[in-house]
């Protein structure tokens, strides 16, 4: 059942294998959110043994939530991500350079067969998310198994990510869809009308 949680099969979590493995790593994620504002080096130090990868300059903001308490999460450097980041990472999710996450961001790696039948026999299947560098998803956006989202891109709060997205863009809307693409107005301008002057 292991070797199945990263090739897209159907598998049965409740594996008991599986299932003591994770709440070793939930264990440990409880340990991070309970850390004080001012131990910043431990929980710097604590997500480099959480995660399968973790650059310099990652900064999360507990509470963190994740299925396997990161040991499947790739991020690269310089990420911010604010409270209550959700990552399902019952298989790899990657995450680019300087990406940052709004409170309340949703990423699902996991997701479970239309069949009623399939599904009360607890099977699950998994699929993993590209998120690429420089990317902003905004409060509250859920991103589904098996999407991938192109560099620079930013989500919109309250969007619902079902189908991959190119790099560039802005997207919106549930479900998600690209609003328009990054421009030279946006060299001009930060919020609506207000000029970038630094």
């Amino acid at each position: 059942m292991k070797n199945r949680m990263h090739t897209g099969e159907l598998y049965l979590p409740t594996d008991k294998e599986i299932f003591e493995e994770q709440v070793k790593c939930l264990d440990r994620l409880y340990d991070f959110n309970h850390t004080r504002p001012t131990e910043l080096d431990k929980r710097a130090e604590m997500l480099r043994e959480m995660f399968a990868e973790i650059g310099e300059g990652c900064y999360i903001e507990p509470p963190f939530h994740a299925n396997f308490g990161g040991k499947h999460v790739h991020f690269g450097k310089n990420i911010y991500a604010n409270f209550n980041l959700t990552l399902v990472d019952d298989t790899h999710i990657y995450v680019g350079d300087y990406t940052m996450f709004g409170p309340n961001v949703t990423v699902a790696s996991a997701g479970h067969p239309i069949l009623p039948e399939l599904r009360e026999q607890a099977y699950q299947y998994n699929m993993p998310v590209y998120i690429g560098k420089n990317c902003w998803l905004g409060a509250g956006v859920i991103v589904l198994p098996g999407v991938t989202i192109g560099d620079n891109t930013v989500v919109g709060a309250g969007s619902v990510v079902t189908k991959d997205l190119p790099l560039n863009v802005v997207a919106v809307g549930n479900p998600c869809r690209v609003l328009r693409e990054i421009n030279d107005r946006d060299k001009e301008f930060y919020f609506k009308d207000r000029k970038i002057e630094i």
